[in-house]
């Protein structure tokens, strides 16, 4: 199975003419978004196939999920970070989180973006696995920091830095963790219009 996660930048990042291109170039099975803006009925007019978006509480954008191919999903709300965190949220608001899962041809698959505090998103992370104990991976903007250690799960995205904080300053966000399956191939692509690489891994089970 090919995955493509990639966060849209929702304030004028990529559009559907971007998907477009990414989907027409590299014909995955099923692409994760982050950030996303567009409605999913825009999304199938455009690429066909199957859409699902689900907006964050009180925001424009949320994640969204499409698939050439039909698929469920489950949404799966995440613990709220704290004040007391690092970074300390002074100039940040303190979002309610999600996550969406894709059950598409017997593999569960979650996509995520996380709380920026480093307590927080690894908790939001905790709770998922103990909420959905059959999960093959989880993709998305993790936005932390550092080494992920998660029982049973390894990271095996593109190792380079996936977004540009800031314009400046590159990070790895965008992460892959697997589990009961093999990686192929993981590779980041060219950032378009956004400030993160969209990142491509091919996945089959052990």
């Amino acid at each position: 199975m090919r995955v493509v996660s990639w966060n849209l930048l929702w304030q004028n990042g990529a559009g559907i003419d971007d998907l477009g291109r990414l989907v027409e170039t590299h014909r995955p099975d099923l692409v994760l978004m982050q950030e996303a803006t567009l409605p999913a009925d825009a999304l199938t007019r455009q690429l066909g196939g199957f859409c699902v978006r689900k907006a964050m509480s009180g925001q424009l954008y949320g994640l969204a999920v499409w698939s050439p191919r039909r698929f469920t999903t489950t949404v799966e709300p995440l613990p709220v970070a704290s004040k007391f965190d690092l970074p300390v949220p002074l100039f940040r608001l303190i979002d309610a989180r999600l996550a969406l899962i894709v059950c598409l041809d017997g593999l569960q698959i979650a996509t995520v973006h996380l709380d920026h505090g480093q307590i927080a998103n690894r908790r939001q992370l905790r709770h998922l696995l103990r909420a959905h104990e059959q999960l093959h991976a989880v993709i998305g903007d993790f936005n932390a920091l550092g080494t992920l250690s998660l029982t049973g799960f390894a990271d095996v995205g593109p190792r380079c830095a996936t977004h540009r904080a800031k314009g400046l300053v590159p990070l790895r966000l965008d992460r892959c963790l697997i589990r009961g399956l093999r990686c192929t191939n993981a590779v980041s692509l060219a950032y378009g219009k956004s400030d993160h690489r969209p990142i491509l891994m091919d996945l089959e089970p052990i």
